[in-house]
Order: C-alpha cells, then sequence, then structure tokens
C-alpha cells in the first residue's frame, strides 16, 4: 500500500508540474521581474500575478539584460569589421558592415535634408539594435527559457529573450526619439519658434487654442506610434510562434505539421522583423528632419 501511495503521489505531483495551454502561453508572455513585494521586501516575481502586483516601479530583467547584450554585439561586430578594414580584398565581415552603412547612408540622404552627424550614426545604432532584438524572435521559443529555467540550470523562472515584445522597451526608444525631436525643434527653431509653431498651426492665430490641441496630439502620437507599432508586430509574431509550440504536444501528425508551420512563419518573419527595424528608423529620420525644418 506504501508503494502505490507513494506511486499515486508521484502521479499527482506530474499533473500539477504540467502545464495548460494558457498556463504555457501566460509562462512565456511573464517577464522576469524585480521589484517590491507586497510585504515590503524587494526580490524577483515566483509568478504572473506577483510580478502585476509589483507596479510601476518593477523591472523586466530579462528585457533589460538581452538588450544590453544584443547593443554590445552590435558594438562588437562593428567595432571588429572597423578594425579588420582594408583597401584590399575585404573580409566578410567588412563587406557586411560596408554594405548596411551604405544603406543606413542612402536612406539618410533620401529622407533627412538638413545637415546634422548625428542622424547617420543614430539611424544605424536604431536600426541594428532594433534588428538583433527582432532577431531573438526566430530561436525556438522554448530553448533558453528550458536551458535557464527550473528544468535546465534552474536559474530563472520567466524569461522573454525578445525585447521588443515589451512595451517597456519599446515605449524607452521611442522617448528617446521623443527627447531628440524636442531638442532639434527648440535649438533650430528657438523657444518662441517651436511655441509658435504649435500654436499658430494649422489654422492661424485665432485658433490658437485649437492648433495648440491638434499640434499637440500630432507631436505625442509620435513616439506612441513608434512605440506600438513596433511591439505590436512583434508580439503578435511571437505569439504565433508560441501557439505554434502548442502543437508539439499534440499527437506526432499534429506535431510535424506545427513543424512545417513553424518553418514557413519563421522564414516569413524575417521580413517582418527587418521591416519594423527599417521603419522605425524611417520615421526616426523623417520625424527629426521635420524638427529641423523652420516653418515661417
Amino acid at each position: 500500500m506504501a508503494v502505490k501511495d507513494v506511486e499515486t503521489e508521484l502521479e499527482i505531483m506530474a499533473a500539477e508540474q504540467t502545464l495548460t495551454s494558457t498556463e504555457y502561453i501566460k509562462h512565456h508572455l511573464t517577464n522576469l521581474t524585480f521589484g517590491q513585494h507586497p510585504e515590503g521586501g524587494w526580490g524577483l516575481a515566483h509568478n504572473a500575478d506577483e510580478a502585476a502586483s509589483m507596479g510601476f516601479w518593477a523591472f523586466h530583467v530579462d528585457t533589460l539584460f538581452w538588450s544590453v547584450i544584443l547593443g554590445l554585439t552590435f558594438i562588437y561586430i562593428f567595432n571588429k569589421a572597423a578594425k579588420q578594414a582594408t583597401a584590399g580584398v575585404p573580409s566578410g565581415i567588412q563587406n557586411f558592415a560596408e554594405a548596411v552603412i551604405e544603406f543606413i547612408d542612402s536612406s539618410v540622404k533620401g529622407s533627412f535634408s538638413s545637415r546634422n552627424p548625428l542622424i547617420a550614426p543614430l539611424a544605424l545604432t536604431i536600426f541594428i539594435w532594433i534588428f538583433l532584438m527582432n532577431f531573438m524572435d526566430l530561436l525556438p521559443v522554448d530553448w533558453i527559457p528550458y536551458a535557464l529555467g527550473d528544468s535546465g540550470l534552474g536559474i530563472v523562472h520567466f524569461m522573454k529573450v525578445v525585447p521588443t515584445t515589451d512595451p517597456n522597451a519599446t515605449f524607452g526608444l521611442a522617448l528617446g526619439v521623443f527627447i531628440l525631436i524636442l531638442y532639434y525643434s527648440i535649438k533650430i527653431k528657438g523657444p518662441g519658434g517651436f511655441a509658435a509653431e504649435l500654436t499658430l498651426q494649422p489654422l492661424g492665430k485665432w485658433a490658437m487654442p485649437a492648433n495648440l490641441i491638434l499640434e499637440g496630439v500630432s507631436l505625442l502620437a509620435k513616439p506612441v506610434s513608434l512605440s506600438l507599432r513596433l511591439f505590436g508586430n512583434m508580439y503578435a509574431g511571437e505569439m504565433i510562434f508560441i501557439l505554434i509550440a502548442l502543437m508539439y504536444g499534440a499527437s506526432f501528425s499534429v506535431g510535424a505539421f506545427g513543424a512545417l508551420l513553424q518553418v514557413g512563419w519563421a522564414i516569413f518573419h524575417i521580413l517582418i522583423i527587418t521591416l519594423q527595424a527599417f521603419i522605425f528608423m524611417t520615421l526616426t529620420i523623417v520625424y527629426l528632419d521635420m524638427a529641423h525644418q523652420e516653418h515661417h
């Protein structure tokens, strides 16, 4: 009887450890969160509800970690290409760096009509950094969480590896661009010129309140559109990969069909991750070009 009781208890424990589809999705969409617990202490959240209760001042550790790692990867690759640059036969990494820089340079020349030495390096940084963060979505959804999680090394319980599926990351990027828009708007036009742009257009000085509302909404919509567009597209892409991964837990035939879907979606997703990085970069250039324009 004791042996049967132990077997029954083990079966119950195994059943409790098996995630339902809803729990599996929720687990993959929960960030590794560090913040203040309700009792007052600080630490990592152990479940989604605990993470949500930590409030505004919680930190998404996985988003910060992978953003920094991928940023350093970008610096390493292009720094290495610069050090190995030669006038002779170029290496593969030099060819790659030169092709990307020429592409960025042509994009800046086509969209930015003023002169500012910051714009091209900024555009390069935005494009490559966002592309690398988006590229993490092509990794199988369970590989890194499994390796670092309870079933692998047991380091962490949650791990989202795609920073751009976190609105905190995309809003942070957009906020940086918005600060530059405000800075150059005031620097180029002056405080009075920038104020006049917000209050005298498009209906003239007799409709200043309406002008301020229209121009204010237009100005604030820039960072919101930048962040939500990137977040929405990447979040949807990640969700599709998670739903496909659920198919592997069904029968062999369903799992095989899921493998075909995963390959097809990954190939199509290459276009999406590149396009989203390009759109964010292009809109940044356009918005900064608008900030440099003086209206008379």
